[in-house]
């Protein structure tokens, strides 16, 4: 068995999912390569891709919305959809690089490859079994127009995915894979970040970009009494200028490749609700306070968390205060919540697709 990891440089979620895969394969000692998609059928379109999703986030992701909303629109007309003719056009490469380098199953996160491998299915007598993972908590549009010979969901959406359109059979609800190690292995940093036992931690993860006006939110918050780590992912700028304002209570970090443990150190996380991110802090079983969606997919996902008791949802600053303090002292809300999150999210859910691929493929 050989095994193409596929996903796509729109948002970190897809990207870190994939290398979780990645990793609990390699642990079973099944042979597999991760690549980007782009990389494989049209490196000029990697960058671009990026340049446009992080354009569309600009004024609090209307445009994004604007494009997401109109994508769900034309995804329940029926109507073969502009982005499966576009990625319909890579067919061919994708293809000649599966077969030149001998792979027997691809695992993709991210909906573009997905779309490119029913393609080359509809259009070719030898078929390429392949597995797409869902990252978030709704059906993205134009997601049925995929037809994987697996399907892997967030637990309690079968009937949303179905009705979508997405088929019955190819479903399996184990949960946004999170690899063991990322749960297993996650240790109490206080020691190494100076703090003490006895001190409050709130831990502000905004995604790899630093979406969402943080320096607003942590003026709020600079004469509280806990000690706020805020992980500012690739944004730079945004590290500098929390570092220029010396909020006494605040510690800054930049991109970390070890945020299990941020989020383990943690009494209370306060994150933007991407898919990935919001299923890492779950698997951990913290107490979650969700802002900062970019309206579309992430309004759905916070939506998901809610209603199933996750999380709590925070509009505005004013009320942010008293949410913490709920969090950090009304041990029965602490409770609820973190048992949902084990009710709802499979930590072991990675471990679970490599068992069902070591089984069936």
């Amino acid at each position: 068995m050989k095994i193409l990891i596929l996903s796509c440089s729109t948002g970190g979620g897809h990207n870190s999912c994939a290398r979780y895969i990645e990793e609990e394969l390699k642990e079973n000692h099944i042979e597999c390569e991760f690549k980007d998609f782009f990389d494989i059928v049209n490196p000029k379109a990697k960058e671009l891709s990026s340049k446009i999703y992080l354009a569309s986030l600009k004024q609090n992701g209307k445009v994004f919305q604007g494009a997401y909303f109109l994508g769900e629109k034309y995804s329940n007309s029926g109507i073969t959809s502009p982005v499966y003719l576009a990625n319909k056009l890579h067919a061919n490469s994708l293809l000649k690089y599966i077969k030149e380098n001998n792979f027997t199953l691809v695992i993709t996160t991210h909906l573009f490859p997905s779309l490119t491998l029913t393609a080359i299915n509809k259009h070719n007598e030898e078929k390429v079994k392949f597995i797409t993972i869902a990252t978030d908590y709704e059906p993205c549009p134009f997601m049925e127009e995929s037809k994987p010979d697996l399907l892997v969901i967030p637990r309690d959406l079968e009937d949303k995915f179905i009705k979508k359109g997405n088929s019955k059979d190819a479903i399996n609800p184990i949960g946004i894979p999170v690899s063991s190690r990322f749960v297993n292995t996650a240790k109490d940093i206080r020691k190494e970040l100076n703090l003490s036992n006895d001190d409050k931690i709130i831990l502000i993860m905004l995604g790899s970009m630093g979406f969402g006006n943080v320096l607003e939110l942590l003026n709020t918050l600079k004469n509280e009494n806990y000690k706020i780590i805020t992980i500012c992912g690739t944004n730079t700028k945004l590290l500098e200028e929390i570092q220029d304002r010396n909020f006494k209570n605040v510690i800054p970090f930049g991109f970390t490749k070890n945020i299990n443990d941020f989020i383990y150190t943690a009494d209370v996380v306060i994150s933007k609700p991407g898919g990935l991110s919001s299923t890492e802090i779950a698997a951990i079983r913290k107490p979650l306070i969700h802002m900062f969606a970019i309206p579309g997919i992430e309004t759905y996902n916070m939506n998901y968390f809610k209603e199933h008791n996750m999380s709590l949802n925070c509009n505005n600053y004013l009320e942010l205060k008293d949410m913490i303090n709920e969090l950090l002292y009304n041990k029965e809300l602490q409770t609820k919540l973190i048992n949902n999150q084990n009710k709802y999210i499979n930590s072991e859910s990675a471990k679970e697709l490599v068992n069902i691929i070591k089984e069936n493929f």
